[in-house]
């Protein structure tokens, strides 16, 4: 009898084990794909900028052709951000967009005509818009990181989930959080 209890407890232990391991790797893989989504948004928000820069260029030439320098500048910030393909990545070319982005608005508002311009305004809006959607893409990404890691190092997850093949993710954090602490302005 004593016997039957003893393999009644192994076995109820790892029935234990084995619905705990089933749960914990479910959940990793749920939120594994949850943050791969929230990356998708994220690129998808960057692509969209990315093809409104062109535009933005085009406007301010026709007003400020001189300015080469900063064209040129947001021209290879706006290809290091469509190239980035990891969240480090990401956050450096991100900070370079927002120096290039700057320097065509410092441009833009020696222009009048410019500020004024029904096109400029509406690609200036969509900036603006983009660059809200960006934030809360990056809010919502951030978010899942944190609690797929977490959910690695918490004890005792953090003995055997690494050998199911989960590893911690990056954030996307960026350098210069005062660079993207607000989105540009529209002036009218």
């Amino acid at each position: 009898m004593e016997i039957l209890i003893v393999v009644g407890a192994i076995v109820l232990l790892l029935i234990i084990a084995g619905v705990y391991l089933w749960a914990t790797y479910n959940g990793l893989v749920t939120l594994n794909v949850r943050v791969d989504e929230a990356w998708s948004d994220i690129t998808v928000q960057l692509k969209r900028r990315a093809d409104l820069l062109p535009n933005l260029i085009e406007t301010v030439k026709g007003y400020a052709a001189h300015e080469k320098g900063v064209f040129e500048a947001v021209t290879k910030a706006r290809a290091e951000s469509i190239s980035a393909s990891t969240p480090a990545e990401a956050s450096v070319a991100e900070n370079h967009v927002q120096s290039a982005l700057k320097s065509v608005f410092a441009v833009a508002e020696a222009y009048p005509q410019l500020q004024a311009s029904q096109n400029y305004l509406q690609l200036q809006g969509e900036l603006v818009d983009t660059e809200d959607k960006i934030q809360a893409s990056r809010r919502f990404y951030n978010g899942g990181v944190r609690e797929l890691n977490t959910k690695i190092k918490v004890f005792p997850n953090t003995l055997f989930v690494r050998g199911l093949g989960f590893s911690e993710r990056e954030f996307f954090e960026v350098s210069d959080a005062a660079a993207i602490a607000e989105p540009p302005r529209v002036q009218f």
